[in-house]
C-alpha cells in the first residue's frame, strides 16, 4: 500500500526483501505443517500487518476460531507492526522457513523466484472473478495472480472548509492553477498557516508523487518500460519543488515530512488547507471532531478528469510441502463476504472485491473513492524490482524539493537505478 497503514494507511508505509536468490525454493516447514507422513498439514503459519491496534489482531484471532471450527486446521497467527514487519518476514524467507501466508505489500520478487502459489492452484473460480480487475492486475506476475488482495485505499483531496472560507475561497480546486492560488490565499492568512502539507519523506514519498504525476498524464512505467524521468513526471516534480520553494506554501522541510506524523498530523491540527488522504484520516478527523473538512477529487494539470491514485496489500501464500488444501481453506473463509468486509469496514479502508464495492456503496462518505476505485492507478507491484525502485524513492525524491533540489536529476538517477535494478 505503497502500505496502507501509516495513519494509517496503504497504504498502506519500510520495503520487503529484495534479495531472495537464497532462497531456493521456499519449501522449507517446520515440523508441525504437515504430518510425519507427509501428510496434510495440521497448522499453518499467517504472519499479518498490523493496520491498527484495535482492530487487526482481533480480527485474526476470530478469524482463526472460525478456520479451526470449519476445518480442523489451526491457523497459527503472528501480527507485526509495519515498521518491523519487511525485516522479519525476509528473514523467515531467507532462512527458508516462511509463513504460510504473509500479509504484505509487495510479492513479485516472491513470484519471480518461484515461492509461491498463484491463483490458479489456490483460489476458486467465484472468488477470483469478484475480485476488483484493477487489483487482479497489481497482483499479477508474468500473467498469473499471486497477489492475492486483503484491504485497499484511494487517495483524494482533504481541504479544511474553515481556512477555504477564511481565504475567500467557494469551492476546492479542479486545476493546478487554481490549487497555486488556493494555497497562496490560506497561507496568506498567516498564523503559521499553510497552504499545502506535502510529504515526500521516507516513509511513503512514492504514493505522494503517484497521485500528482497520474493527474498530469505521467506513470511510473510506460508500455512495460519504465518512464520515471518523462517529461510528464519531471514537469509534475518541478510544480511541486515551486509549491514548496517558490511559493513557499507548504510546511518546512516537506521532503522530510512523512505522512503520518507529519503531514496528516499539520491538517488534524487545523493548521493546512489541503493535503492528500484517505478513509482512515476521515475516521480519525471524525473521532477527534477538531477540523471541519472537505474531500473532493485531486485537481489535474489541465482539468480533464480526475485520476484516483490506489494502494492495495496482498496476502500471498509460499509453497510449502502438505499446505496446499490448508491455504485453499484459507483464502474460501477470507473471502466470504462477511469476513473479508467486515475485516476492511474495522480498519477503515476500502473493498476489493465487486460484491464489495456493492456493500460499501450506501456510504456516502465513501462515495468519491469508491466511484473511481475500479480504475484506481497503482504502483507497479507486479515488477519485481518495484521493490528496490520505491525503497530508492523513498530515500531520493524528497531531496528535489529542497531549495537546492532538481527535479530532473533525481528523477534521472532512479530511473537509471531502476533499469539496472540496482
Amino acid at each position: 500500500m505503497a502500505r496502507l497503514k501509516r495513519v494509517v494507511v496503504l497504504v498502506c508505509a519500510g520495503s520487503a526483501a529484495v534479495a531472495l536468490a537464497a532462497c531456493g525454493g521456499g519449501t522449507g516447514a517446520s515440523s508441525n505443517d504437515a504430518d510425519s507422513k507427509g501428510g496434510a498439514a495440521k497448522s499453518i503459519k499467517l504472519v499479518a500487518a498490523e493496520y491498527s491496534a484495535s482492530n487487526t489482531k482481533a480480527f485474526w484471532d476470530k478469524f482463526a476460531a472460525d478456520y479451526k471450527k470449519k476445518t480442523g486446521t489451526t491457523l497459527d497467527v503472528q501480527v507485526v507492526s509495519w515498521t518491523d514487519i519487511d525485516q522479519q518476514s525476509s528473514t523467515m524467507i531467507q532462512n527458508g522457513n516462511p509463513p504460510d501466508i504473509l500479509n504484505l505489500n509487495v510479492y513479485a520478487s516472491y513470484a519471480k523466484d518461484s515461492l509461491l502459489y498463484s491463483a490458479d492452484d489456490v483460489l476458486s473460480s467465484g472468488v477470483k472473478d469478484d475480485l476488483i480487475p484493477a487489483f487482479v492486475k497489481s497482483g499479477t506476475y508474468d500473467g498469473k495472480l499471486y497477489g492475492m488482495p486483503d484491504l485497499s485505499s484511494a487517495r483524494a483531496l482533504f481541504y479544511n472548509k474553515a481556512l477555504f472560507k477564511q481565504a475567500g475561497i467557494a469551492e476546492p480546486p479542479k486545476t493546478w492553477a487554481e490549487f497555486e492560488d488556493d494555497a497562496k490565499k490560506v497561507t496568506a492568512l498567516g498564523g503559521g498557516n499553510v497552504g499545502y502539507a506535502m510529504p515526500l519523506g521516507p516513509e511513503e514519498s512514492q504514493a505522494e508523487f503517484s497521485i500528482w504525476l497520474v493527474n498530469n498524464g505521467g506513470d511510473w512505467k510506460t508500455d512495460g518500460k519504465w518512464s520515471i524521468n518523462s517529461p510528464k513526471n519531471v514537469e509534475t516534480l518541478n510544480f511541486m519543488k515551486k509549491l514548496a520553494v517558490t511559493d513557499k506554501v507548504t510546511q518546512n522541510n516537506p521532503g522530510k515530512t512523512n505522512r503520518t506524523d507529519g503531514a496528516f498530523a499539520l491538517f488534524g491540527s487545523g493548521k493546512a488547507g489541503m493535503v492528500v488522504g484517505f478513509s482512515p484520516l476521515s475516521a480519525q478527523l471524525d473521532k477527534e471532531k477538531k477540523v471541519d473538512y472537505g474531500i473532493a477529487p485531486m485537481p489535474t494539470s489541465d482539468g480533464s478528469t480526475p485520476q484516483t491514485y490506489g494502494v492495495t496489500d496482498y496476502l500471498m501464500a509460499f509453497k510449502k510441502k502438505g499446505n496446499e488444501d490448508a491455504v485453499k481453506a484459507f483464502y474460501d473463509l477470507y473471502y466470504q463476504p462477511d469476513q473479508v468486509n467486515a475485516f476492511i469496514k474495522a480498519e477503515g479502508f476500502l473493498p476489493v472485491t465487486k460484491t464489495g464495492l456493492t456493500q460499501f456503496g450506501a456510504e456516502k462518505a465513501l462515495a468519491v473513492y469508491l466511484q473511481t476505485l475500479p480504475n484506481a492507478h497503482l504502483t507497479p507491484t507486479d515488477d519485481p524490482g518495484w521493490d528496490k525502485v520505491k525503497l530508492a524513492v523513498q530515500q531520493n525524491l524528497g531531496a528535489a524539493v529542497a531549495p537546492n533540489g532538481n527535479p530532473q536529476k533525481v528523477l534521472d538517477t532512479l530511473q537509471q537505478q531502476a533499469e539496472s535494478g540496482s
